[in-house]
């Protein structure tokens, strides 16, 4: 019982509670509840007692058919307002010849996790992206090296106060204690992507009910994140709308007769729509469906290519596009993303981490967020008990949830660790987000 772990996405369409372990086969779903989403929009908590109407029914089901009481959660924070910005931090160093140490790169982190951003704002995690020791131009860690003067280039996750505070106040309201807060793109990609991938250069795209989450790799470090304010429920007014029927047929008739690739679409078949009120029913072809869904998946297209040239590594996304999410569903999208952006690409869900004992009903690309928050939990379980140099640590509680002065003893307790290795240790470190909010404890899940 105390290797389980348990994970919650709070998405925009449906809430997702689960408990697992690991086992030598993979991650083990031991418990597993969904229930349809209220209170969040576009990824953001706005109505903290619709989301814990819909969240504290799917713990209390799995407390009674699993015997499991969870009291300590992974939970992931995402929103249309996250962004990534580019820094630069340089310093002089009195002793050349003196060997750079962890300690003086941690310094640097923690002063680029103190920049100034709009009120508001707060600076959610510091990725070192590289270092300049010198005339030594691009390392990827500058520790064991000596120089004069080192230059270190980041990339800064912002987001908005308000969205950690609604996230943190859920969680409390329900009664569970919150160990961190994750990322949920990063969660979405530490379930889908390889290790080949992560190194090659990869745009994993996240569809969900209310935004697209955009991350990009290479050489295994994290280069770029965007939020689209557009996803599948996006969609479905678009059908709403054009159609003219009820927003629960507009849903169906995306998944069961829906396509991305109105060309692909059959221009002789239609879908029959009953009239409300006693009206007539109506005919509207395959055709006029694909082609109000290909438009607007087209616009989420567009923005995704934005976000990827303006990261700058259009040219250097090897392994291509990723997509996940339950908006992946949609026919005909792999074929119609790879013609409009030329790079290969691929449905993903989250096999290649849960073990054959997992039912695939839970382990398909809608449940990416919340089976990756559940495997970054587990790795920042363990290296807690390991204590490695890979656990990132930068905001504690206090530093995010409050300006007072009085954390600075808690701010010196938890220090301020961050593993500029490359490979899956940078994963490994991800659960450090937002840094070790809450106290551990050796409670059950």
């Amino acid at each position: 019982m105390n290797n389980y772990v348990a994970a919650i996405d709070l998405g925009t369409t449906k809430v997702v509670t689960l408990v697992g372990e690991k086992t030598e086969s993979g991650f083990r779903i031991v418990a597993f509840r969904e229930a349809p989403s209220k209170g969040v929009m576009r990824g953001e908590v706005v109505n903290i007692q619709e989301v814990l109407d819909s969240l504290l029914p799917t713990i209390e089901e799995i407390k009674k058919e699993h015997s499991i009481e969870i009291r300590e959660v992974y939970v992931g924070i995402a929103g249309q307002n996250i962004k990534c910005s580019s820094a630069r931090i340089s310093r002089n160093r009195s002793r050349a010849e003196n060997l750079i140490s962890q300690e003086e790169i941690d310094e640097m982190i923690k002063e680029m996790s103190n920049s100034r951003v709009n009120a508001g704002e707060k600076i959610l995690h510091v990725i070192p992206q590289s270092y300049n020791v010198d005339d030594h131009m691009g390392v990827e860690s500058a520790k064991g090296m000596t120089g004069t003067r080192i230059e270190g280039d980041y990339k800064l996750f912002i987001g908005k106060t308000n969205s950690v505070e609604h996230s943190k106040l859920v969680i409390s309201r329900a009664g569970l204690k919150l160990r961190e807060l994750i990322l949920e793109p990063v969660a979405s990609g530490r379930a889908v992507l390889s290790e080949d991938e992560t190194e090659l250069g990869v745009a994993m795209v996240d569809i969900g009910g209310g935004t697209t989450d955009l991350l990009i790799y290479h050489n295994n470090i994290i280069r770029h994140t965007a939020v689209i304010p557009f996803g599948g429920n996006s969609i479905t007014e678009d059908l709403r709308q054009g159609c003219g029927v009820s927003l629960r047929n507009a849903e169906q008739m995306k998944i069961q007769y829906g396509s991305c690739y109105s060309e692909y679409a059959p221009e002789n078949k239609t879908v029959i729509i009953p009239g409300l009120g006693g009206r007539e029913s109506r005919e509207v072809s395959f055709k006029v469906i694909a082609g109000i869904i290909e438009a607007r998946v087209e616009e989420i297209i567009e923005a995704i290519m934005y976000e990827i040239e303006n990261s700058g590594y259009q040219d250097r996304l090897g392994a291509g596009i990723v997509i996940t999410g339950g908006g992946s569903q949609l026919t005909n999208l792999c074929q119609f993303v790879k013609f409009r952006t030329g790079y290969d690409t691929r449905i993903a869900s989250p096999s290649n981490h849960v073990c054959f004992e997992t039912s695939h009903e839970i382990c398909r690309p809608a449940t990416s967020t919340a089976i990756g928050l559940l495997i970054l939990g587990h790795e920042s379980e363990r290296n807690k008990v390991e204590e490695t140099p890979s656990c990132t640590t930068l905001f504690p509680e206090e530093e995010i949830m409050s300006e007072a002065g009085s954390s600075a003893g808690r701010r010196e307790k938890s220090g301020s660790k961050v593993s500029t290795r490359s490979g899956r240790n940078i994963l490994g470190a991800i659960p450090g987000f937002f840094g070790n909010i809450f106290e551990n404890s050796n409670d059950e899940a």
